[in-house]
């Protein structure tokens, strides 16, 4: 959890801003269309027809007006969220609006035809005769790889954006929101929902007690790393990236560059990860689309770029399967990867507690200087309440809802889910501009990287597919139906 500043965390932050869009978006159950200007965006072959609101209510406002309204709408909402981030107000507005549109052309370029279309009814539509078949979230890895280039090639346009590079605040707000769209399909298959609820702790406690212990011995015993840099690069490599390194630094007492030298290799990896594994996804399991799913979760390090490619991993299956005739209902594969994701973040505190107990009481004893119960809270990621809630209200509006409000609540989440991909595209753009791979090399990360690179190709990756597999075999999103 990245706490720059002294005031309101992130974490607090995405759960305000996630809860904001979800309430206003239950306008729509009350007669009240609040949200229908947000724009969406669709496959395109002539320009002028990518971008739409998303309610046919607000048609006159067409795609460039429905694009301004959603940036002025972000950029004081996030501005507003800036302030009480205590960050620099005007920096932050100018590297926001910077992001916002970068990051929006990318999703618009990777929604081209010959990007986006998946199925030979789609080409066929399009008039074209091939396509990468990435669907519209194909803007996701244009956006990722627009975001390499700026923070590789463009240090300074980097740098002059960089209060509004936030990664992880714009993916957490992505998931609380994501919460809402997820209820509605595990409403549909309550059954189903309720068992990956269950597989997923099972999977990732499972994970915590072979992934940490490893990394920290072949780090202590193989690298000679000391206590001090061997429990947050475990924690990172092992758990979940950034917000593990930094909570679990914290607990141990660490130096600040300790867990700063990690997340950033957190990052890299975790950038590697995501223009990888979800290929390899599409290319071996795509008959096992839930298990792909949880292998995201497992392996991708940092929130962001798990549930990123939980999503570019569903659009590359989903596509898959559709051009062989099968069609899975969307948000399966999504809501496997963000449902174990979730649970590995709601165990950080837990196991920042338990490190600050070891290392207070075993290791580096001071007089008074004890390991609280509090600090399970404290470190507890508290975007996982936002989406706990918004997940729980639409499961209970949607269970045994009448086909009328069913509609309903789908228009509500449909427009809530158009600011969640907005919140995925930034996430996607923000995390490339993080990864600065010269400067690392040049702080001397390469020792760091050889436990890395040891432990994540050589261990975690093929260990989680295995997890994922004992748990989630067999198991497959339900049919499109009608």
């Amino acid at each position: 959890m990245n706490e720059r500043a002294k005031g309101i965390s992130e974490d607090w932050l995405s759960v305000w801003i996630g809860l904001l869009v979800f309430v206003l978006s239950l306008g729509v159950l009350a007669g009240t269309d609040v949200l229908g200007w947000v724009v969406g965006t669709s496959v395109w072959t002539a320009p002028g027809k990518a971008l739409a609101p998303v309610s046919k209510a607000y048609s006159s406002l067409g795609g460039v007006g429905a694009l301004l309204a959603t940036y002025v709408a972000l950029l004081v909402a996030m501005t507003v969220g800036a302030v009480y981030l205590k960050c620099d107000v005007k920096r932050f507005a100018l590297g926001f609006t910077a992001v916002f549109w970068l990051s929006y052309l990318c999703w618009i370029v990777g929604s081209w035809a010959s990007f986006a279309a998946n199925t030979p009814a789609d080409m066929q539509k399009f008039g074209i005769s091939w396509s990468l078949k990435l669907t519209s979230e194909g803007g996701f890895i244009v956006a990722l790889l627009a975001g390499l280039f700026v923070g590789n090639f463009l240090p300074g346009v980097a740098n002059w954006m960089k209060e509004a590079i936030r990664p992880e605040l714009y993916v957490k707000t992505a998931v609380v929101i994501l919460g809402g769209f997820l209820g509605i399909t595990a409403a549909e298959k309550l059954s189903l929902a309720t068992s990956l609820m269950f597989l997923g702790l099972a999977a990732i406690i499972v994970a915590y007690l072979i992934f940490w212990s490893v990394v920290y011995y072949v780090a202590r015993v193989w690298f000679k790393f000391s206590r001090e840099w061997a429990v947050p690069l475990a924690s990172g490599i092992s758990i979940c990236g950034v917000s593990a390194a930094i909570a679990t630094g914290a607990a141990i007492r660490a130096r600040p560059v300790v867990a700063i030298m990690v997340s950033s290799l957190v990052v890299v990896f975790s950038v590697v990860e995501l223009l990888v594994l979800p290929f390899l996804a599409q290319a071996y399991l795509s008959n096992e689309p839930l298990v792909a799913g949880a292998w995201m979760a497992l392996s991708v390090k940092t929130d962001g770029a798990a549930v990123a490619s939980g999503a570019v991993t569903e659009s590359l299956i989903l596509a898959k399967a559709a051009a062989e005739g099968i069609v899975y209902q969307k948000g399966w594969i999504l809501g496997t990867a963000a449902t174990v994701k979730v649970f590995i973040d709601i165990f950080i505190g837990i196991w920042a507690f338990v490190l600050a107990y070891i290392w207070t009481t075993h290791i580096e004893v001071r007089a008074g200087d004890k390991a609280k119960t509090r600090e399970i809270w404290q470190r507890f990621p508290k975007f996982v309440i936002g989406y706990v809630l918004t997940f729980a209200l639409i499961l209970l509006l949607a269970i045994g809802a009448p086909p009328e409000l069913m509609g309903k609540v789908k228009s509500a989440m449909g427009e809530a889910n158009a600011f969640r991909g907005i919140f995925f595209v930034m996430t996607f753009f923000t995390i490339g501009v993080m990864s600065n791979f010269r400067k690392l090399w040049e702080e001397g990360i390469g020792k760091l990287a050889a436990v890395y690179v040891v432990c994540l190709f050589g261990f975690i990756i093929w260990v989680g597919l295995i997890i994922s597999l004992l748990f989630f075999s067999g198991m497959k999103p339900p049919l499109v139906t009608g």
